[in-house]
């Protein structure tokens, strides 16, 4: 099928989120104008290795870090470079991540004047307090004033993070978070629960004993009221974690799911070329230097063996409430998925975690609420 998806990491950020542990640095003072000459650089290195190689490419997505830290002739730079080397004749999503408090209309207008037609706003939160215990910056104003602008300037298809699990988030706050939401008439809606990573400000309060988190059955309780609501509002849940109008659900994070293939550029991105999983260098120094000499920035590769292929088919497209399907799986593979997977399929479904049927394999409700543990099944 070759690469359907472009990934691009603009690692910078002007403020640092309590809860990121994605590769990212303080804007100030940091090479911002020749690191986006250097992802050009990348970008034409991949382009001249191959020459077609993203003729068919479907969705480019801005990701971070948050590009919307880069000023609005940063971003018309950067988007003539990927006008350069990525042929813009098959795209249909051109998506940018965004911070409700730095889209000006300058930024909004260089987005849209550059081929960038889907916005995904990082509010994660209508309860002010909340906000601010996790590092975030903006205000509800913020959200309601930028959502109005873009759909202004010419946006229709905008969409916004939300997360639950919070410290100390109770259950009467998420709700308000779900209605405030939903008032802003949007057509897709991610919703994510907290996850504590390494290396990031939480993990450390965490280790001290000074975070306090919901529990479980209080979390659980959250992902079903963001499902029934979702629903209520007529966002049907595509994935795990995501909700779209019809028409509306990401085309560019469906590849992930679908376990097809994408390049990644930038500092610290992660690419699948050519069966070869790989990532580049986080430092921007070391990414730079790496581009300077002419080479790809890279840090490690990996060749997909068959069966880390299988697995991957079953533990990412299960994510998508739509599954698994028995003719996808057979036309990569050339067998059925119950020849490989056929007594963890059937111990899965006796639990009650999975259904199936003559068009493929999916979780149920219940399934999604323990994810992670159904697809540890299908490790071979």
């Amino acid at each position: 099928m070759g690469i359907r998806g472009v990934y691009i990491h603009i690692p910078f950020c002007h403020q640092i989120c309590h809860y990121c542990d994605f590769n990212k640095v303080f804007f100030k003072n940091q090479p911002v104008d020749a690191y986006i000459e250097s992802v050009g650089e990348e970008m034409r290195l991949y382009a001249q290795e191959q020459p077609g190689r993203f003729d068919h490419v479907e969705t480019i997505f801005l990701g971070g870090g948050t590009p919307t830290a880069l000023t609005a002739a940063q971003i018309t730079r950067l988007l003539d470079l990927v006008r350069t080397y990525i042929p813009q004749q098959t795209v249909v999503e051109f998506t940018s991540e965004a911070n409700p408090d730095e889209l000006s209309r300058d930024k909004l207008e260089a987005l849209l004047a550059g081929g960038v037609n889907r916005l995904s706003m990082g509010v994660q939160s209508f309860d002010e307090g909340l906000l601010q215990k996790i590092g975030r910056t903006h205000s509800n104003e913020h959200v309601y004033e930028t959502v109005a602008l873009a759909k202004e300037i010419g946006f229709t298809n905008i969409s916004i993070d939300l997360m639950y699990g919070l410290p100390g988030q109770t259950l009467d706050q998420w709700q308000h978070t779900l209605e405030k939401a939903f008032a802003l008439n949007l057509p897709h809606f991610s919703a994510y629960s907290l996850l504590v990573e390494p290396k990031t400000v939480f993990y450390i309060q965490y280790n001290k004993g000074k975070l306090t988190l919901p529990t479980e059955d209080l979390e659980a309780t959250m992902y079903g009221m963001l499902m029934d609501e979702m629903e209520r509002h007529g966002l049907h849940q595509y994935e795990i974690s995501n909700f779209a109008k019809d028409g509306y659900a990401s085309i560019h994070n469906k590849i992930y799911w679908d376990n097809d293939e994408y390049a990644g550029f930038g500092a610290g991105a992660h690419g699948y070329v050519d069966g070869v999983r790989y990532s580049n260098h986080g430092p921007l120094k070391k990414y730079m230097d790496a581009l300077a000499s002419g080479e790809k920035p890279l840090i490690h590769t990996h060749d997909v063996t068959r069966d880390e292929r299988l697995e991957e088919q079953m533990f990412l497209g299960l994510r998508k409430t739509a599954g698994v399907t028995h003719a996808d799986f057979i036309n990569k593979f050339n067998t059925s998925m119950y020849d490989v997977f056929g007594n963890v399929i059937d111990e899965e479904v006796q639990k009650g975690h999975l259904e199936r049927d003559e068009v493929g394999v999916r979780l149920t409700r219940r399934g999604r609420f323990i994810g992670n543990e159904v697809f540890q099944q299908f490790l071979l």
